[in-house]
């Protein structure tokens, strides 16, 4: 059974022969390849291989395109910065955004035009020529919402959804429009799957009725289109108390990449009774904890979620976040090594 056989039947909902694993690996790739973080982020056929090598190395289950969450924001004009040993950002100083007049500078973009998404649609070919037939090819796409407040800064943001509802609107809008067409590009490059990055739905930003105003419509007409084009849609969101339920309602997702629990959950066992035949979980070890853990407390709360999560399949076993960039990949390895012994069915 190959990496997309099995996660094929996990998110069906069905036991494979083991459980598959992915510790979003992307931010150690390009030491794979003896690049720096600045390189590996701005050229996709040197990211492509990175990325292509460590899956290789490490032998994973799925392959994400996820580099930063500055992806889309830069390409409406961000000022970026792209250190060497970390992920790209935006640059300190004035913001894209720094007016309510400044809106008006968010339009509908061609994403194949563009600078850094085109990057990415070229680097989704490359993965899904490489090795889209034996494993599945999840494009990673941050929400209309998480991209504005990039341009505009989140508290700032803050304000303007009690003050100007209407520009936020239209640039919600615009935002989302070219985001199809980022999707449509994806999907034709060959990804099986767009996962959506909805940080704002979540207990520690917003509330989820303001969620459900300013990006609910939008990231369901999203997820629509994208199951539309008949392929999978994923959520990535790794804030505390995230809204799964509404985000569920919204965009009904094959799979969920999660840090936390959810809102109206506790533990483990709620969020399987509750939310475990709905969607398939892609975590949920704390990339943190994995910066202080000894080797054995890793395999046991890896061990942990395996006893909670893989009963009747749905469950990937991830971090719940970005493998912390300043490690090598040894506790990678421990996640691999888990899935292949204490993972079997």
């Amino acid at each position: 059974m190959n990496s997309l056989e099995r996660v094929t039947k996990i998110i069906n909902h069905q036991e494979a022969d083991r459980v598959p694993v992915y510790p979003l690996i992307n931010s150690i790739s390009y030491k794979y390849t003896g690049i720096n973080y600045a390189e590996w982020t701005q050229d996709p056929e040197k990211c492509a291989e990175s990325i292509l090598k460590a899956t290789d190395a490490l032998d994973v289950d799925v392959i994400c395109t996820l580099v930063d969450l500055s992806v889309e924001a830069a390409d409406w004009g961000m000022k970026m910065k792209y250190p060497k040993n970390k992920a790209a950002g935006p640059a300190k100083g004035k913001k894209f955004i720094d007016t309510k007049e400044d809106y008006e500078k968010i339009t509908v973009l061609d994403p194949t035009k563009t600078p850094r998404m085109s990057d990415m649609i070229k680097m989704t070919k490359i993965l899904c020529d490489a090795k889209g037939q034996e494993k599945p090819i999840v494009a990673f796409v941050f929400g209309p919402l998480g991209i504005l407040s990039m341009l505009r800064g989140l508290d700032n943001l803050m304000i303007d959804m009690f003050m100007d509802k209407e520009v936020i609107h239209k640039a919600l809008r615009n935002i989302t429009d070219t985001l199809i067409a980022y999707s449509d590009a994806l999907i034709d490059a060959g990804a099986h799957a767009v996962m959506f990055d909805t940080l704002y739905s979540s207990q520690t930003i917003m509330s989820a009725e303001m969620w459900e105003e300013f990006e609910g419509p939008y990231i369901e007409e999203l997820a629509t289109h994208v199951h539309e084009r008949e392929r999978m849609v994923m959520i990535h969101n790794c804030g505390e108390g995230l809204y799964l339920e509404n985000q569920i309602a919204r965009m009904h997702p094959e799979a969920v990449s999660l840090l936390y629990f959810a809102a109206d959950c506790k533990t483990m066992q709620e969020m399987k009774e509750k939310y475990g035949s709905r969607t398939t979980f892609i975590g949920q070890v704390d990339p943190g904890f994995m910066m202080t853990c000894t080797e054995e407390e890793l395999r046991t709360q890896i061990r942990e979620q395996i006893d909670a999560y893989k009963k009747d399949g749905g469950f990937i076993l991830a971090t719940g976040c970005e493998y912390p960039a300043p490690m090598d990949d040894a506790f990678a390895k421990v996640f691999v090594e888990e899935a292949k012994t204490y993972g079997v069915y």
